[in-house]
């Protein structure tokens, strides 16, 4: 059976994991950002103001510092999901300190607005702590003390410093929010994607299991259940005519088919394979084959032999199985015939019968009945490319011909050079 191989997504794993080295990278950066800012900006106010002020401005800056750490440590360890759906105890370990954080940084960017370069590490703190409104009143948080602060230190004067930060923190919250809703929109659509490939393993795993089971019910109808079909009708015979000499000879030939369906039956179970298919003479395995069911029949051959692939071998075997099998049941014959024939690119095979014949229109479904035979020779066929043909009208007999492509001798040649 072949089954045909989609290519295959990053699982959600992977992809999650490769994002979160990605928010680690952009994360190291804003706290790097953070430090040499906190540092120059620190620098800045002593060299500027009075020991006296320096005091208590460091300290305050030192502080923090310190909740920065703490807060980035703990949102950096909670889970990688957006804030709304972790779990409540989660949020309680770090949400104290993220307010304890604004609320000093306000306080230090208000009196000293020295430190206002590093409201934009604050803001991005904000938005990875936070999502949806408790963001935008964090974000606006910090950008308002950025605001005051600036505006303070102009004497209250440059509208510019008051309007500036909070320009900039609408317009970096509005960019935010569309990264954020473009990130959540390709999560959703790369679920969507894998769960659609999901269903499709599935549908192609159904589909595989149902064409093995149907593989498996034409190889059991064109052995097993053939061959008890014979052997019955012979036994059914003998029982009429025993105990004449015919009678014996029927039953003898019941064993051996019998025997023969019990080794067609262990060659299902190892591997499915048929006795002689894969060495030998085609010709000769398909005659042991019709033979088993039509004492009478002989194979001819026409055109050059060539080689002959195992499925198409099989496939011609099983094919003969089954319609001289159908001769011995249903025809009443008393002439019968398998021609093999060689083509350039195909091989043919045609099974006559001078029985009583059918209408191919009017067969019935397949049923616990049977009906079996020519739908599995069909799909044995057209499974290979090949085309089956049944000719047949009630009182003069039926031809089965079959047609199977052969592969040209260069692909061939290439597909034995090929890895």
């Amino acid at each position: 059976m072949t089954t045909t191989t989609q290519p295959r997504l990053q699982p959600s794993g992977s992809h999650a994991l490769a994002g979160g080295r990605l928010d680690g990278r952009i994360d190291a950066v804003v706290h790097a950002g953070f430090a040499v800012l906190m540092v120059a900006s620190s620098v800045r106010y002593v060299m500027r103001h009075s020991p006296a002020d320096n005091l208590w401005t460091i300290a305050l800056a030192a502080s923090v510092c310190g909740l920065y750490v703490v807060t980035a440590v703990l949102t950096t360890r909670r889970q990688p999901a957006p804030a709304r759906t972790q779990p409540a105890s989660a949020r309680r370990l770090w949400l104290p300190w993220m307010v304890a954080l604004i609320a000093a940084w306000a306080v230090l960017v208000i009196a000293a607005p020295s430190f206002a370069w590093c409201s934009f590490a604050i803001f991005f703190l904000t938005r990875t702590a936070f999502h949806g409104v408790a963001a935008h009143l964090a974000g606006g948080a910090t950008a308002g003390a950025t605001a005051v602060g600036l505006f303070r230190m102009s004497d209250w004067t440059d509208v510019a410093m008051l309007l500036g930060p909070l320009a900039a923190g609408g317009l970096l919250t509005v960019i935010y929010d569309k990264i954020e809703r473009d990130a959540a929109l390709q999560r959703k659509l790369f679920d969507d994607v894998t769960k659609a490939q999901e269903q499709l393993t599935a549908s192609e795993r159904a589909a595989g299991i149902a064409a093995e089971r149907e593989r498996v019910s034409r190889e059991i109808h064109d052995t097993v259940t053939q061959g008890l079909a014979s052997s019955l009708l012979l036994l059914e015979a003998a029982h009429r005519s025993w105990p004449a000499p015919e009678a014996h000879h029927d039953v003898s030939k019941a064993t051996g088919l019998l025997r023969r369906n019990l080794a067609d039956t262990r060659s299902l179970v190892h591997e499915l394979s048929a006795p002689g298919l894969e060495t030998g003479p085609l010709p000769e395995a398909l005659e042991h084959a019709a033979r088993q069911y039509v004492d009478s029949v002989r194979v001819q051959v026409t055109g050059e032999a060539v080689p002959i692939p195992a499925e198409v071998r099989h496939a011609l075997l099983r094919v003969t199985q089954s319609a001289v099998a159908n001769i011995k049941l249903h025809a009443h014959a008393q002439h019968a015939s398998v021609t093999l024939g060689y083509l350039p690119d195909a091989v043919t095979l045609d099974v006559f019968d001078d029985g009583r014949g059918f209408d191919p229109g009017a067969v019935p479904p397949p049923s616990e009945a049977g009906g079996y035979g020519l739908r599995a020779m069909r799909q044995r066929v057209e499974q290979l490319g090949g085309e089956l043909s049944v000719e047949s009208t009630p009182g003069e007999g039926t031809i089965i011909a079959a047609q199977l492509p052969l592969p040209t001798r260069g692909s061939e040649d290439a597909r034995k050079e090929s890895p």
